[in-house]
């Protein structure tokens, strides 16, 4: 069991059910080239679970039946699994947009160096973690050597045309903030982010995802070991917003796990508390061919609070 569960399962967080999904966020493995303090995926390179053919396989069912118009992929680093070009490249035929969540520096990995020109060639939209743009403050968080490395990627995904606020290409950055904190406004950090990443670089980037860091896997046993998870939970729970409800990811959007099982969100996967219909029991991607999802209730628990406090959080940043 994880660590954080006890302590996140037995919640007052308000009730929600489903609109009709129109995204599956899938995780591909959770086999990644760093290991960052924030996970909470726990990813790494130890870590070996990857998605199979045969799962790749069914995710393409699913989206041949044309409700699903987006795939967000995920890990550890997605572009690790070997069938990452295949799901990428069916997907795009099928007209479904690609969302690769990257974290810059896999793009300069031995055996990796062409996926950016891939990833351009496709359309595909990036979503890059870069959690602060200071150099040591990114280090600390990722890793030495991390800062320089996402740097150098950025002004290659620029050069292929990532960034261009006229063009096809996508290119959205990600922020966390360092520890148990709230993450600024997303605006303003957005404005210092432009300024010092296009004066001291010349990069240039669509936008800025200010993501609430949640108190599962890594970031949880962080808080639990220098006794703050007590505190943070009284944080989020404090600054809840009722407004943002409307907005949470988990009613339009379908998270898979490596072995094609459903979950309402990323968070609920990492913790094993997975979706199910009534009278019906924990549901797979190929139960997606069968029956809707519309209407039916998601699972809450205690870490709900960190989407719905201040500004709000979701994989496309800030609510409000």
């Amino acid at each position: 069991m994880h660590a954080t569960l006890p302590l996140l399962v037995a919640t007052d967080f308000p009730a929600l059910r489903r609109h009709r999904p129109d995204t599956l966020q899938i995780n591909l493995g959770t086999t990644c080239n760093q290991s960052c303090l924030h996970c909470h995926v726990n990813a790494g390179p130890t870590r070996t679970e990857q998605m199979d053919r045969a799962t790749i396989e069914q995710v393409l069912d699913v989206l041949r039946q044309g409700d699903i118009r987006t795939i967000d992929l995920t890990g550890g680093a997605p572009e690790m699994n070997v069938h990452f070009r295949t799901l990428v490249e069916q997907a795009r035929a099928l007209g479904v947009a690609v969302i690769d969540r990257c974290n810059l520096t896999i793009l300069e990995e031995p055996g990796y160096e062409e996926f950016a020109g891939f990833l351009a060639a496709q359309q595909v939209h990036i979503v890059a973690s870069l959690p602060c743009y200071s150099e040591d403050n990114v280090d600390k968080q990722r890793g030495d050597g991390t800062f320089g490395s996402s740097i150098r990627m950025l002004q290659r995904l620029n050069a292929l045309g990532y960034g261009d606020p006229d063009g096809a290409l996508v290119l959205d950055l990600v922020y966390n903030p360092q520890g148990p904190v709230l993450p600024p406004s997303q605006a303003g950090l957005k404005k210092d982010y432009d300024h010092f990443l296009g004066e001291q670089f010349g990069i240039r980037f669509n936008q800025l995802f200010t993501i609430t860091n949640m108190p599962i896997q890594r970031f949880g046993s962080t808080l639990i070991s220098k006794g703050q998870f007590h505190d943070y939970m009284d944080l989020l729970r404090g600054a809840h917003q009722d407004a943002n409800l409307a907005g949470v990811m988990c009613r339009s959007l379908i998270s898979v796990d490596h072995l094609g099982y459903l979950y309402d969100c990323d968070f609920n996967q990492m913790l094993g508390l997975p979706l199910s219909q009534p009278g019906k029991g924990r549901r797979h991607l190929s139960h997606l061919l069968e029956s809707s999802l519309e209407g039916n209730p998601i699972k809450v628990a205690n870490h709900c609070w960190g989407c719905t406090a201040g500004a709000g959080s979701s994989c496309s940043g800030a609510l409000a």
